[in-house]
């Protein structure tokens, strides 16, 4: 456990810094101070906090922190001014100032990184969206010992809006947009405002981004606490202002929605020294679509909303495959699988370490397809085939396992010939691959999978994106399926996923150029060993060529040999 001691020069309602003329020191009995779990972002964390991106938080000035003594004799604390204080002894306090109180201690913020984000993505379904509350933070407020008597229930309402506008006022004169209002997000953030006064504990709620009143960010968490002796909330975001750790959270652009809990207590400094008058909580999260129940200022109910309809949503749960696939006509996910001059369509086998086997005929009729896709589109274990055709047809050739394809089946009857298409797992909370597509107008399509019926719910991800074929891979690693668009001159941007429908909300970045002759990007997995990610790429000169992506990068591309003349590479 750790104890703060913090004995600072007073200065009356203020929060932090020092001073050059120190006064009397803060009762030694100070409030605990306890950090949050290694994945978080302090001031000064660590290096590998440090790298996540958007999360380089400059360090702030923090009180001292020391472990408490087993014995509880109070050990002597240096002032930041660099003159010595006096700690008294346990049981006593040491004589305040008769005109102005001590300043109260500080604790550094808290921030999720990208990882802890993602991990929370991967690990979330729709039901459990929708629960009231995790089961291990009830617990956690339960077994506290509240004393809730010192709590004051007046009404906080004016020191809501004095913070949620201090904050955006703040924003504004750096040219950044307005973070608005969710009561979901703020009954969390009074729930644990109410748990740290009732205990006189400065402390974070450790992972808070994973309550499901959290609503499931995207993009950013951060949480800063502040206490004061009086009730002007508005201090509370000019002491934040000052530090630079939590001034970073306040300015970070990721984030668009906060919520606010203020509690007021009957404390004072002259006989309560650890229970402040005034104990204030902001959690800021970043969403790539505002959350229903978003509003522009404070206000509303603090109730769970009902999740906004998704493409995304699955109609039924499906179960991971166990098929065996030792008959079937594609093997598994590492398959190179073209079609001939003749329509045919042939499959090499994957052997692993970047090894194929010879050229089998696994179907033909495939003449006048566009494009040809290899997916698990039913999520049987077995891989299918969708076909893209010139007349503007869809069309999806199950596969069984014993070999061979079942008769084909129209998934769109037509529309679909000027359509720039990719398949994949798009949708973290759907188990079924998901089929995008870009129109001539450069909007980008997601539609929903319904197995063998048409093709028709979609939803917009994006609108001016100008590519000539699409991929859909997980190129950085990080558990989401991104898109590669190479555009006409030849460059590859990438539009990396989060679960969601729409892609993150970034610059997309340059990953590959020199692609003017590509045409064909087929993702593969499994091609140099386990869970391994990389594209196979059909180029100019009857070559074909695989690049590893298993690091988050393109690697170094290696040649797959064989008689590629006359061939398309299905993507």
């Amino acid at each position: 456990m750790i104890c703060v001691l913090a004995l600072i020069s007073p200065g009356a309602g203020q929060l932090g810094g020092s001073s050059s003329n120190p006064g009397p020191a803060a009762s030694s009995a100070s409030p605990l101070i306890v950090p949050g779990p290694p994945s978080a972002v302090y001031d000064g964390g660590s290096g590998a906090a440090d790298a996540a991106p958007g999360l380089g938080l400059a360090p702030a000035v923090e009180p001292d922190i020391r472990r408490g003594n087993p014995d509880g004799v109070a050990a002597a604390l240096a002032d930041t001014s660099g003159a010595a204080s006096a700690v008294a002894p346990t049981g006593m306090s040491a004589a305040p100032s008769a005109q102005e109180p001590p300043k109260p201690a500080a604790i550094p913020p808290l921030s999720a990184t990208e990882a802890d984000l993602a991990a929370l993505s991967q690990s979330q379904t729709p039901s459990m969206q929708t629960q009231a509350g995790p089961a291990a933070s009830a617990e956690s407020l339960q077994s506290q010992a509240l004393t809730t008597e010192a709590l004051v229930r007046d009404d906080a309402s004016a020191q809501i809006s004095a913070v949620f506008n201090a904050v955006n006022t703040y924003r504004a004169s750096f040219g950044l947009p307005a973070v608005k209002y969710h009561a979901t997000v703020a009954a969390m953030a009074q729930e644990w405002s109410d748990s740290i006064a009732s205990r006189e504990v400065i402390e974070h709620r450790s992972s808070f981004w994973t309550d499901p009143r959290a609503l499931s960010p995207t993009n950013g968490a951060g949480e800063v606490i502040a206490v004061r002796w009086d009730r002007d909330a508005a201090q509370l975001v000019e002491w934040w202002k000052g530090s630079p750790a939590h001034n970073a959270i306040l300015k970070d652009p990721r984030f668009n929605v906060m919520g606010i809990g203020i509690t007021f207590t009957d404390g004072n400094w002259q006989t309560t020294p650890n229970r402040y008058s005034m104990w204030g909580v902001v959690d800021f999260f970043g969403y790539g679509t505002l959350p229903a129940g978003t509003t522009a200022s404070p206000g509303g109910s603090g109730a769970l909303p009902v999740p906004a309809a998704s493409v995304c949503d699955p109609l039924v749960r499906h179960m991971p495959p166990t098929a065996g696939l030792t008959a079937a006509a594609i093997k598994g996910p590492g398959d190179l699988v073209s079609v001939n001059s003749s329509g045919e369509l042939l499959n090499r086998p994957s052997l692993g370490n970047r090894q194929f086997g010879a050229q089998q005929v696994i179907g033909s009729g495939f003449g006048a397809a566009k494009e040809v896709f290899v997916t698990d589109w039913e999520r049987d274990g077995v891989f299918d085939v969708l076909a893209q055709w010139t007349d503007g047809r869809v069309t999806l050739h199950s596969g069984v396992a014993g070999g061979g394809f079942l008769p084909a089946v129209t998934l769109g009857q037509s529309g679909w010939a000027g359509m720039t298409l990719a398949l994949g797992g798009w949708c973290a909370n759907n188990r079924l691959p998901q089929l995008v597509a870009l129109d001539g107008s450069g909007n980008l399509w997601l539609y929903l999978n319904r197995g063998k019926g048409d093709l028709t719910e979609r939803t917009l991800m994006a609108s001016g994106v100008s590519a000539n074929r699409l991929a859909m891979v997980d190129y950085d690693a990080d558990g989401f399926q991104d898109l590669l668009a190479r555009q006409p001159d030849g460059n590859v941007r990438l539009y990396r996923g989060s679960g969601a429908p729409a892609p993150r909300a970034e610059s997309r970045a340059l990953v590959a150029s020199g692609w003017t002759d590509v045409t064909s990007i087929r993702p593969l997995r499994d091609v140099t060993g386990l869970n391994s990610t990389g594209v196979a790429l059909r180029r100019a000169g009857d070559t074909v060529q695989y690049w590893d992506l298993s690091i988050g990068t393109l690697a170094t591309p290696s040649s797959v040999p064989g008689a590629w003349t006359g061939q398309r590479l299905a993507q």
